[in-house]
């Protein structure tokens, strides 16, 4: 997510993928732009750099924390709103804006969060097991684990998490809860996960894959994308652009199927000289981090980032 490098030195984030998902959002400097993930505002600074003075932006994140960062920006064209993005056209509308030039995703979790151990995204530290992006509502991490069966801790941790083993860690979440000594912290599970996994490739801690699958399934972070990318494909005005980055297989493959959608025109055999129907988007493409970028912050590694233009075509119904 995106992040400023300005920020303390003890939740630093350099943002990844700046400078392209910025020049790839950003259709017309005087329009209106909302950066969805502000995160601690690294890709907000950059867009309200290149902005006209008429332009606009439009914060948005789910994070309290993100939020009350957003104080230090005080350019009179910036305004944060506290919701998650999948809310976007709603918030935006109680606001009095229907129409946008540019909306700009970045996904996922942001160093801040994960470096910051009572937030419980990495089993790095040792913290409460929360896992929340927005701390004041939702059931956290612990409370899901306290709840939920054996079937389904280990469908979430086989589909968010792409694990093999996800029946084995499943089972023996449940087996210690029932034995009274369910898991609050993220050492704990951390070491659960270690005893039930028994291989994992080279350099990758066992509890990699358990930790996101729990973090995707609280914040319902896929079904918020499929939203979200919804809601800005409705707010767009023609020629606007959608900037979207990704740092995982399971986002990138929503986000690539949902520009694919609108902006490839199925081939109809019933009717093979028919005209191509009109479509909504058009794709300009997939940008991957440079060598450099990488080596500076590997943290960029697997970041794929996607631009799509809005086309003057009807949406489909």
């Amino acid at each position: 997510m995106g992040a400023d490098v300005n920020e303390s030195a003890e939740f630093r984030h350099t943002t990844v993928l700046l400078d392209e998902a910025v020049e790839g959002v950003l259709a017309r400097p005087d329009g209106t732009y909302v950066d969805g993930t502000f995160g601690r505002g690294g890709h907000s600074r950059a867009l309200l750099a290149r902005l006209a003075p008429a332009g606009r932006l439009i914060g948005i994140d789910r994070d309290p924390e993100a939020v009350a960062a957003a104080a230090a920006i005080t350019d009179p064209r910036f305004r944060i709103v506290h919701a998650g993005f999948a809310d976007m056209a709603e918030e935006l509308a109680a606001i009095g804006v229907r129409q946008v030039d540019g909306v700009l995703l970045d996904l996922g979790v942001s160093s801040p969060q994960i470096d910051n151990p009572e937030r419980g995204f990495s089993f790095r530290f040792d913290g409460p097991l929360d896992m929340r992006m927005d701390t004041t509502r939702g059931e956290s991490a612990a409370d899901f684990l306290a709840r939920a069966d054996e079937r389904e801790i280990a469908q979430v941790i086989r589909d968010y998490g792409e694990e093999r083993f996800a029946g084995q860690i499943a089972k023996a979440l449940v087996a210690r809860r029932e034995a009274g000594a369910p898991l609050t912290r993220t050492d704990e599970l951390r070491e659960l996960v270690a005893r039930a996994v028994k291989t994992r490739e080279p350099g990758q801690d066992p509890a990699t894959r358990t930790f996101q699958a729990l973090r995707i399934h609280v914040n319902r972070e896929l079904e918020q994308l499929e939203q979200g990318l919804s809601a800005a494909l409705r707010l767009l005005a023609p020629g606007g652009r959608l900037s979207v980055i990704s740092f995982h297989s399971l986002e990138d493959r929503r986000v690539k199927q949902f520009i694919a959608a609108h902006s490839k025109a199925e081939f109809d055999r019933r009717a093979p000289f028919a005209p191509p129907p009109a479509l909504a988007l058009k794709a300009l493409g997939r940008v991957m981090p440079s060598a450099a970028e990488v080596k500076a912050n590997p943290r960029a590694r697997s970041a794929v980032l996607r631009i799509a233009e809005r086309t003057d075509a009807p949406l489909k119904s």
